[in-house]
């Protein structure tokens, strides 16, 4: 063995490779009716796609069965061999409506690792077969070298047919046996080496693609901070900056009065004072926008209640997580509920949000998981600079992944899902 095989193969070898003939033999017949289905949903659909719908339903059925039978695989040679294979997930284009569809099925149909997922699978079918034939292989053998005690007289070797008398018969039937038993060793070996090759990625592919993931954690942090720079100088000077403005105004004509007509000047004092205290109160809320303190004090759980709570929207709130992430995480899915909220109270007029929070244990370790979804008019879009450019750059920064799915009448949901060691 060498240093690159899994941990789990090299302690337990022998209870895996049984493993792998066990599953190669269960998988010849699923492999068969997986074929089966796929093709006879594909032929059938090809043949009635002038009747859209129908024949359109069968093809689009036939990739996603064709991707259940690749996640299968994934599933199997992970649990078999713990090569840390990142799970096999659905893909999807992001982006709303019935032309975000299309796209969300052109993309699953170019997943390359469906499709190596679906090559490693269909040569599984083919060595599961081999395995059915060399366990019947071995049973005949040893039949055939067990034969003399029951007063045969004659039998055929496994495989070949080839008919055997006598003496030849225990040296026949053993033959086939340590044939039909190498067989199987060997086929055993072949799989771990033919899924480790399949669906592996080289260390070159697995470089390159986490320098395009840190390139685009890069590109979506520099985006979302360009975003923010822009949101909140937009606050300063749409709200803060005129009202400071009239604070000094009003306070340059009460001293200009204060002398002449000291009531007028005590009454724009007391505007100049109601317009400090609404500044600050606005100078608060900007800074509880670039940073939440309660998130850091009390986590996730709290800010979220109490963001609820400010809320013009009512909000079904159920969160459930256990345990801290990192900061990152928990800032990321925090502003994109921030967001959302706003949202829905300015834009989607809706009068009812639910938001969903989770922790999950997955494969690749914990993530974030929240869902937001209101009842308003949707048809909500990602446009450059606006608040849900930010929340797709604040979330691809942060690692974790976000879909919007928001037609035009809604309702509007909003998925993001974010490691918690970002």
């Amino acid at each position: 063995m060498t240093s690159d095989t899994p941990p789990l193969v090299r302690r337990h070898r022998v209870l895996v490779r049984l493993g792998a003939l066990a599953q190669l033999a269960a998988i010849a017949p699923l492999g068969i009716t997986f074929v089966t289905i796929i093709a006879t949903l594909f032929s059938t659909g090809i043949g009635t796609l002038l009747v859209l719908g129908f024949g359109a339903l069968l093809l689009i059925a036939s990739l996603y069965i064709a991707w259940a039978a690749s996640w299968i695989e994934h599933e199997r040679v992970e649990g078999l061999y713990g090569y840390g294979l990142p799970p096999l997930r659905p893909r999807t284009s992001g982006q709303p409506g019935f032309t975000g569809f299309l796209r969300t099925l052109w993309v699953q149909f170019t997943d390359a690792a469906m499709w190596r997922g679906i090559g490693s699978a269909a040569i599984a079918t083919v060595l599961g077969w081999v395995v059915v034939g060399a366990v019947w292989g071995t049973i005949s053998s040893i039949g055939l070298a067990l034969s003399p005690l029951y007063d045969r007289s004659a039998g055929r070797l496994p495989f070949t047919g080839i008919a055997v008398t006598d003496g030849w018969l225990v040296v026949g039937g053993i033959g086939g046996a340590l044939l039909s038993l190498g067989i199987l060793f060997g086929v055993a070996l072949l799989d771990g080496i033919i899924t480790r090759a399949v669906l592996v990625p080289s260390k070159e592919a697995m470089l390159a693609e986490q320098a395009r993931t840190a390139g685009m954690q890069r590109a979506g942090a520099v985006r979302a901070s360009e975003v923010e720079r822009t949101r909140i100088e937009r606050d300063l000077h749409d709200g803060v900056q005129p009202r400071l403005v009239s604070v000094g105004m009003t306070l340059g004509m009460a001293q200009q009065k204060i002398d002449t007509d000291p009531a007028a000047a005590r009454a724009l004092i007391d505007e100049a004072h109601t317009s400090t205290k609404a500044a600050i109160t606005e100078l608060r809320q900007l800074a509880r926008g670039i940073h939440a303190s309660v998130l850091d004090d009390r986590g996730l759980d709290a800010a979220l209640s109490a963001l609820a709570a400010r809320s013009h929207v009512p909000v079904a709130l159920d969160v459930r997580v256990d345990g801290r992430c990192s900061s990152t995480t928990e800032a990321a899915v925090y502003f994109v509920i921030a967001e959302s909220l706003t949202n829905a109270a300015k834009h989607a007029r809706a009068t009812d949000v639910r938001v969903v929070v989770r922790s999950r244990d997955e494969a690749n370790g914990r993530t974030l998981w929240a869902r937001v979804e209101d009842n308003g008019i949707g048809g909500a879009t990602v446009l450059p600079g606006g608040g849900l450019d930010g929340i797709m750059n604040r979330i691809v920064a942060a690692g974790g992944t976000a879909r919007l799915d928001s037609p035009v009448g809604g309702p509007t949901a909003l998925e993001v899902s974010v490691p918690c060691a970002s």
